[in-house]
């Protein structure tokens, strides 16, 4: 930690020592318990490359076709500039509530309960969308293994289960479990994506390159579904207090987060789609396409290892989801946005643990509400993925407002961080454009109302008490 004025380069430039921090109380979490990979884990954890590679880019694929590779390339290219920006104010706190806390130390209170809530229905949405996935997959591996398939009531009390009770004992142990299973499945699959281009020998697939067959606005609403892959990167935020020296740590796993995904996700969409056979259908029809693409390459054994990764990773997706939701909930416990119990950490783990409780509950109650719905799996994962991209999509942006206004009341140059809030702010609009135009289907068309009518009632009940409580006050 340096003194204050003491190498603070605005946007873009380096420093041989980060800048000081915004100074926090201790909320309970074990100190100093994480280090740089468990730090990457967080925030990998909750992108789930594995799981974008296996029903993101088919559901992506369904709508852009021989575009899937460019509405990731845009997707990433809309998420750098916001990654940069999450990854400035990691520089300056090592808060637990993240993206929230980066909002209200510069925003007008309201504006803060719109980030605080919008992050939570993110990591809640993203972790039901999982959830679903894992009722997928789970039933893909039983069928592929001995033939069974189960119930998905089961399958998604499981999920919850076993997520909420790695949050609630040990953040370190959680955070290692992720990272070996993310690393396991991603090796896997790009095994698969190596041997299929040595297959189709090295040379570009034009009608991917030309973009043939494509709609414009195809590639808009796909876009969408894209971002969703990159729902999370800043998730290692949350774990500010339990990281060792996080204001250096967090910032270059934020950005390697999104680098590396983004890289790896551009490649998986243009591989997938290169390689998946016609024999097989379409990529999107398919229940299993890693296990098509891993036979096309002529290792069949090793789809049936990444669909069982696969499944776990949804698992690992579940956990990190709750893991980081469960650490927003507990700082919006302190400042009074959601009740003072909502705070306490347990006194031998070290954990957030009713709010860990509390995020597995309402977790649960949609999971077990969709599927008593009779909703399929891959339908949870994609309608809960598109809802979680609002919140993600709002919070990011009102980060990036919240920027130039943070620098400048500590004194710090502006210009670049203006440049920086401008861009990140006009790519989340692009992206929040596209999910209103071309209208989805239903119930997607209805999403953007339900998620804007929450953060009404929420923030306003929140801005409500806030007043009253100053009027007690006085």
């Amino acid at each position: 930690m340096t003194a204050p004025g003491r190498n603070n380069p605005g946007i873009g430039g380096t420093a041989s020592e980060p800048s000081e921090a915004v100074a926090t109380p201790d909320y309970g979490l074990r100190r100093n318990v994480l280090g740089p990979l468990e730090s990457v884990a967080q925030s990998i954890s909750t992108m789930a490359p594995t799981a974008s590679a296996a029903m993101t880019v088919p559901l992506v694929f369904a709508s852009a076709g021989n575009g899937t590779w460019l509405a990731y390339l845009i997707a990433t290219i809309c998420t750098m500039p916001v990654a940069l920006c999450v990854a400035r104010f990691a520089r300056e706190s090592t808060s637990p509530g993240s993206l929230y806390t980066y909002t209200t130390s510069s925003l007008p209170p309201v504006l803060g309960s719109v980030a605080a809530w919008s992050l939570l229905v993110a990591y809640v949405a993203t972790g039901v969308s999982v959830v679903g996935g894992f009722i997928h997959y789970a039933n893909v591996v039983l069928g592929e293994f001995f033939g069974l398939s189960s119930a998905a009531a089961p399958l998604a009390i499981a999920a919850v289960a076993v997520s909420v009770w790695f949050a609630y004992r040990d953040v370190k142990v959680s955070a290692s479990l992720m990272l070996y299973v993310e690393i396991a499945s991603v090796v896997s699959i790009s095994t698969v994506f190596g041997l299929l281009l040595w297959h189709h020998g090295l040379h570009v697939d034009s009608a991917q390159v030309a973009l043939r067959g494509i709609h414009f606005s195809g590639v808009r609403l796909a876009v969408v579904l894209a971002m969703f892959s990159f729902a999370g990167f800043e998730s290692a935020t949350t774990l500010g207090e339990e990281v060792r020296d996080p204001l250096r740590t967090i910032p270059r796993s934020i950005i390697q987060s999104a680098l590396i995904s983004g890289l790896f996700f551009i490649t998986a969409s243009y591989v997938e789609v290169l390689g998946f056979p016609a024999s097989a259908g379409t990529l999107d029809q398919s229940d299993a396409p890693m296990t098509v693409l891993a036979t096309a390459a002529g290792v069949g054994p090793l789809g049936r290892f990444i669909d069982v990764g696969v499944m776990v990773t949804m698992l690992a997706c579940t956990l990190a989801c709750i893991t980081a939701a469960a650490r927003v909930l507990m700082l919006m416990g302190h400042n009074g946005l959601a009740p003072r119990r909502m705070g306490a950490t347990h006194p031998r783990n070290r954990t957030p643990y009713k709010a860990v409780v509390a995020i597995g509950g309402v977790t649960f109650v949609l999971a077990i509400a969709l599927v008593a719905g009779h909703v399929s799996g891959e339908t949870i994962y994609d309608w809960m993925g598109s809802l979680a991209v609002y919140g993600f999509v709002t919070v990011y942006a009102l980060v990036a407002v919240a920027l130039p206004v943070f620098l400048r009341q500590r004194g710090r140059p502006i210009a670049g961080a203006v440049v920086l809030a401008a861009l990140s702010v006009l790519a989340m609009a692009l992206v929040l454009e596209g999910t209103l135009y071309p209208v989805p289907d239903p119930p997607k068309n209805r999403l953007p109302y339900y998620f804007l009518l929450f953060l009404v009632v929420a923030a306003g009940w929140n801005e409500k008490n806030r007043r009253g409580s100053g009027a007690a006050r006085a």
